[in-house]
């Protein structure tokens, strides 16, 4: 959760570094004077849409300082930031390297699934057949096969 108060002083600090007022400071980010103003004051929170303003109309700010105040203020590209600091080594031996596991949407289908799909259609129409067969009264409109993967499949005996 951003602290705001220490939000507002990261912006009082802006302003004194680029020598700018609070409604010149509103003017170059596109934004109105009094949304400024009265995040300044503390009566409003700052948007992501305002964060993203500054951090776009001045490449020297850091989106960590002016957040958390994590890192320097102006940006120094050559520092660590809260992103790479914890970025692992890579490793050289390549059988070292674990494969991650890999999850399916609900909506791929992979080549085991499709084979299922044609067996599972063939016992179904099997099915159908012999339901005919044994009780023409009761006949059949449709039947739906919904598969734990998400995808359905549905059969019409008549066509």
């Amino acid at each position: 959760m951003i602290n705001i108060d220490a939000f507002t002083k990261r912006i009082e600090v802006l302003l004194d570094y680029f020598g700018l007022s609070a409604s010149a400071f509103a003017d170059k980010l596109g934004v109105q004077r009094s949304g400024l103003s009265h995040l300044m004051s503390g009566r409003n929170k700052p948007s992501l849409d305002l964060v993203m303003k500054i951090t776009e109309s001045f490449p020297e700010v850091d989106l960590y300082w002016l957040l958390n105040g994590d890192g320097q203020f102006p940006k120094d590209d050559n520092a660590p930031t809260a992103l790479n600091q914890n970025v692992p080594k890579p490793i050289s031996n390549e059988t070292d390297v674990k494969q991650p596991a890999v999850q399916d949407d609900l909506f791929s289908v992979s080549n085991d699934s499709k084979n299922t799909f044609s067996q599972n259609a063939d016992s179904v129409d099997d099915r159908i057949q012999e339901n005919k067969v044994e009780n023409n009264s009761n006949e059949i409109e449709r039947i739906v096969v919904f598969y734990k993967n998400g995808t359905f499949k549905s059969y019409n005996p008549d066509k």
